[in-house]
Formats: structure tokens, sequence, C-alpha cells
């Protein structure tokens, strides 16, 4: 099956070459956003890969009422706005109710859909009407090739700007599991296929805060595997201080490493790529 090709601003989601989503798991204070979108974008072009920068301005699925939520839609989305405008960077931010959609569509170039909401079809379709590149995560409770029913939805609505994300699957207690088959099943859907190394390590039930809330160890392990299983793009949050970072600060990546930890990435998939060609 021919894949078909995302644009989003310079970046041609699904070409030959390796892309990159990332930035911190949610919009902190201004400072550090630009600390990390400057950086992110010196790294990007210093690596010749193209990057779109990520945060939240809500996180809706926190596991107490107690832990930061992010700024919300409208100050979130202004912090945001200035890094799209600063850095010439294309913005995606994830949605979790239709009456967001509206202003986020004013500001982001990919609007992201949860992956514990991702079948929740008046938050795709009303998405996908905006006409955005729209990057819908797995859900943890769903067979990979069940992606194609949320993706059908974005479809319906005269949207193909798809891309999919894998994340991991709910695996005993409190685990996700990474199941290489996925990459191959939902690159059957012509679309790219993007994998979220940093959300595939967390430790749910855990707090964020707590070290034992993420498995860091394993991220360069699992995210070689998976460029190597031939995705599309990448994504992974980062954060110049992660122990200090106000979401996932078990599993954000530290921004000072983060040019090295993505090079051997970069030359698996240029090999794959030689390989298929």
């Amino acid at each position: 099956m021919s894949k078909k090709i995302v644009k989003i601003g310079n970046v041609n989601a699904g070409e030959k070459g390796l892309f990159l989503i990332a930035g911190p798991c949610v919009v902190e204070e201004e400072s550090i956003m630009m600390q990390t979108a400057e950086t992110l974008k010196k790294v990007s072009e210093r690596l010749n890969i193209p990057l779109i920068f990520k945060s939240s301005f809500q996180k809706d699925n926190r596991s107490s009422v107690e832990f930061f939520q992010g700024p919300g839609v409208h100050e979130g989305l202004e912090i945001l706005a200035k890094i799209k405008k600063q850095f010439d960077l294309p913005i995606v931010s994830d949605i979790h109710y239709p009456d967001q959609i509206a202003a986020s569509a004013d500001v982001l170039d990919v609007i992201q859909i949860p992956a514990y909401l991702c079948m929740q079809t008046t938050l795709a379709v009303e998405a996908a009407k905006t006409g955005k590149a729209i990057n819908i995560k797995h859900g943890q409770f769903l067979a990979p090739e069940n992606m194609i029913k949320p993706v059908q939805k974005i479809e319906a609505a005269g949207n193909y700007n798809i891309m999919v994300t894998e994340r991991g699957y709910t695996f005993g207690y409190n685990d996700l599991i990474v199941d290489p088959r996925s990459f191959y099943e939902m690159r059957q859907f012509g679309y790219p296929v993007i994998f979220d190394v940093t959300h595939s390590i967390r430790k749910y039930g855990i707090p964020s805060s707590d070290p034992k809330g993420g498995a860091r160890q394993y991220l360069p392990t699992i995210a070689r595997a998976g460029v190597a299983a031939g995705v599309d793009g990448v994504f992974i949050e980062t954060h110049p201080d992660p122990a200090k970072a106000l979401c996932d600060a078990a599993s954000q990546y530290k921004l000072a490493d983060f040019e090295e930890f993505l090079k051997p990435l970069i030359e698996i998939h240029n090999l794959v790529r030689e390989i298929k060609e």
C-alpha cells in the first residue's frame, strides 16, 4: 500500500527521513518552554531531523486532582503561539473536549487525540472538520488493527491528513508493553506511523514525580527497536530538568542529553531505508 505524505509546515511526515515530535509533557512557565524550544530547534537543524514541537495545554487524565493539569486552553495556547512564531516551528497539542477545538485550530498545526479518547466519535469528527493534521494515539485498550476505526472517522469527515501513534499496550499491573506487530498493523492504514517512546515506559498508578513512575533506563532500547521496525517518526518528551517537571517527571528525557539520544535513531532509520530501497 502506498503511504500518504502528511505536510505539516516544513515537515513532510511519511517521507524517507525520520521526523521528530518533542517538547515538555505539559506547558509550564514560559522560560522553560522557550528554552526547550530553542534547544530543540538547534538540535533539529544540526541533525537535519524535521521537528514538530509538542506540549499539552491541559492533561485531563491525571491520576489525582492534586496533580498539575497545565495552564488550560487560553494561557497554554498563547505560549505555544509564541513558540510557533519565534522559532518557526509547527505545533501539536492534545484536546480533550469538542469546545477546545476552535481555539486550538487557530494555533495548532496538528491536533492530537489522546489515547484514552481515541474512540470518542464527536471529538474525532469535530477535530477532523478543521482540516488540520490529526494525530491519533493508539488506545491502550485496542488491538492495533482496530485503530482503523478512529482513522475511518477522520476520513469520513473528509480529512486525510492523519498520523497514528503507538504508545504501548496495558499489560499486567501498571506496565505498558510495546508490541512491534503494532507498527506493522498500523502501517497498513497507509498513513505515517509514530512511536511515542517516553509514554511507553511510564508506570501507571505510580505518581510521575516518583522515580519509580517510569523506567527511563529502557528508553534507548525500545526507541532503537521501534525505529528499526520502520516507524516514520518518534515522539519524545523532554525537559531541561526532568526531576522538576510538573508532569511525567519520571519518564521525560533530559534536554541536555537529547541530541546524543537521537543520533543512533537517525542512523538506524537511514539503514532501514537503505535496506528497503
